[in-house]
């Protein structure tokens, strides 16, 4: 099992280590519903360390972008991120991942941990056009710092202006004495704040400075389990729950980033789909009876037909409710639809809502 530069720093802080995607990670240190709170009303940080960041380089490295995903990254200029997958060639999606245009010439790929080597594969399959790849992921930390008042933390440690980077965009420059990090705001909680992409050794220091410049705010550690309920609030999906191999970007409610203005792997079958329209669409529920929604549950109707199944599901500790994220036919996917959730042989009323679950 791998580790990140800071797994000894957590085990030291008393968080509860769980192997994740290959690697030793904190899922909590004083309880999920109090770090998920500090992060929605004030800051906290995330060792995020496992992502995967690889570097394309040279004229065609676009060329190798624009083939593999599905979103149109020729609409990036220097400084900005893009959401976007790659498809695969059956109709599903190989990961999602963030492409950062660092210049013309230089992108950066992040991607889900789990996938690094699945995704670098799928790379170099379709790198024919000679783009230089370089896999940067175990020599990379990854802090994401969040929260209401994250810029006021970091903005003490660094002279690049923090409210200059709008939303999916970034800045290269000095940060806590270091040279040529990466600030990026595009945040998986909702919360505002921002990303740190640094070299390993400066980890342990980063980690330091950032808890002394946030100590006014009662900064908190945090750990895996509050990160997911803090994107399942803003309805994100999670690689291996929500999406994965067999489920369509259309399916997903991501055909926003599905761009049919270019050509891309598997193009033609996805547009086909757009056409003729997605038997099953990933939905966002509340439950209306008491139960919470776990992973694989089945979905039924009001008869008692299947009628899908649950992805993802939590109890929100903003909203006080139980919440999830499944997929069900395509004529129960309507905002107020009724289903069922069928926990422990029962079947639980739920509604069908608009996401987000929490409304800023």
């Amino acid at each position: 099992m791998k580790s990140t530069a800071l797994t000894q720093l957590h085990t030291a802080l008393g968080a509860k280590m769980v192997p994740f995607a290959g690697y030793n990670m904190p899922v909590s240190y004083s309880g999920l519903n109090e770090e998920h709170l500090a992060v929605r009303n004030s800051v906290g940080v995330f060792d995020v360390s496992h992502m995967g960041e690889f570097i394309l380089k040279g004229n065609k490295a676009l060329e190798l972008i624009q083939k593999v995903t599905s979103n149109d990254a020729s609409v990036l200029t220097d400084g900005k991120a893009q959401y976007s997958c790659f498809p695969n060639e059956t109709g599903g999606i190989v990961d999602d991942l963030i492409v950062y245009r660092i210049d013309a010439e230089t992108y950066m790929l992040v991607v889900n941990a789990g996938n690094i080597d699945k995704d670098w594969n799928w790379l170099q399959k379709h790198n024919t056009m000679g783009v230089d790849m370089n896999n940067i992921s175990d020599q990379t930390s990854l802090l994401a710092v969040q929260g209401p008042n994250a810029m006021a933390t970091l903005q003490k440690l660094t002279d690049v202006k923090l409210a200059d980077i709008p939303y999916y965009s970034f800045a290269k420059g000095k940060f806590n004495g270091v040279d040529n990090v990466v600030i990026s705001n595009t945040g998986y909680t909702g919360a505002g704040g921002f990303e740190l992409y640094f070299e390993n050794g400066a980890a342990a220091n980063m980690w330091k400075a950032i808890f002394e410049a946030g100590k006014e705010f009662g900064i908190k550690p945090i750990g895996l389990g509050a990160r997911d309920t803090l994107r399942l609030e803003m309805g994100f999906c999670l690689y291996g729950n929500d999406i994965d191999d067999s489920t369509s970007p259309l399916e997903a409610g991501l055909g926003w980033i599905t761009k049919f203005t270019k050509n891309f792997v598997n193009r033609a079958a996805l547009e086909q789909q757009k056409t003729n329209g997605v038997a099953k669409k990933l939905v966002g529920f509340e439950m209306i009876d008491r139960g919470i929604p776990r992973h694989d549950y089945l979905i039924a109707d009001a008869s008692g037909n299947t009628i899908g199944k649950v992805t993802s599901g939590t109890q929100s500790p903003s909203l006080g409710k139980a919440i999830g994220l499944g997929y069900v036919a395509t004529s129960h996917a309507k905002a107020d639809s009724e289903i069922f959730i069928l926990i422990r042989d029962k079947a639980i009323k739920a509604r069908v809502c608009k996401l987000p679950f929490l409304k800023k």
